[in-house]
């Protein structure tokens, strides 16, 4: 497995997966509660040009703390796959608001694809776990996106097709439309691409059978 920018020491690969875990969760401390902070699902576009200025300004100011929480990430999850001896690259961004790390393939093997397991459930627990870690590590609360073997990206084309498809068909009739209960992640998705072709969208419903409603122009 090739290395990302900062180094980390090789780790002993002969343990058990499941002691592999527990070792590297040894990095992250019981902390608060590190899911998604309430993210602003946009009804109108008053709400996304008021809150604009002051997002825009907060990822400048946050940028360098943004990559030195994917380094963290990276250093954790370098070091997760070692003990674990499982094969991937470790891929560091800055994408908008969030550190965003990837385990992509690498030229030694391909990436498990159990670690992102049924609709993704693997995936979600070790966003989690990865945060947690950032946070001892950083002593703050992280929102750190992680993918793995592409997961999230083909996830989020595929809500942006969906959501193309519900805004045609609120503009053609005229009528709100509900789409199948998604994540926070995915309902961003959505709430984005919808916000992009002037409509509105609200989200309903309570976890996890939260979902988006398209709104008709007003």
């Amino acid at each position: 497995m090739s290395e990302h920018e900062t180094l980390v020491e090789d780790q002993p690969t002969d343990q058990p997966t499941d002691q592999a875990a527990e070792q590297a969760t040894g990095q992250a401390t019981e902390a608060a509660d590190t899911s998604d902070a309430p993210v602003a699902e946009q009804g109108t576009d008053e709400t996304e040009a008021a809150s604009a200025a002051p997002r825009r300004a907060r990822q400048t100011a946050t940028r360098a703390q943004l990559e030195r929480e994917g380094e963290v990430a990276a250093d954790f999850l370098e070091t997760l796959l070692d003990i674990a001896d499982l094969d991937g690259d470790l891929d560091v961004d800055v994408d908008g608001d969030r550190a965003s790390v990837s385990i992509v393939d690498s030229d030694e093997g391909r990436v498990p694809r159990r670690l992102v397991g049924q609709d993704g459930i693997v995936l979600d627990s070790l966003q989690e776990l990865t945060r947690l870690a950032v946070q001892s590590a950083t002593g703050e609360r992280s929102r750190l996106m992680l993918d793995i073997a592409g997961h999230r990206a083909e996830r989020r084309a595929a809500l942006v097709t969906l959501a193309q498809q519900a805004i045609a068909q609120v503009k053609d009739s005229g009528e709100s439309t509900a789409l199948d209960p998604m994540s926070a992640f995915e309902r961003k998705v959505v709430h984005d691409e919808v916000l992009a072709a002037g409509l509105a969208s609200e989200s309903e419903g309570v976890e996890p059978r939260r979902y988006v409603v398209v709104l008709p122009a007003s």
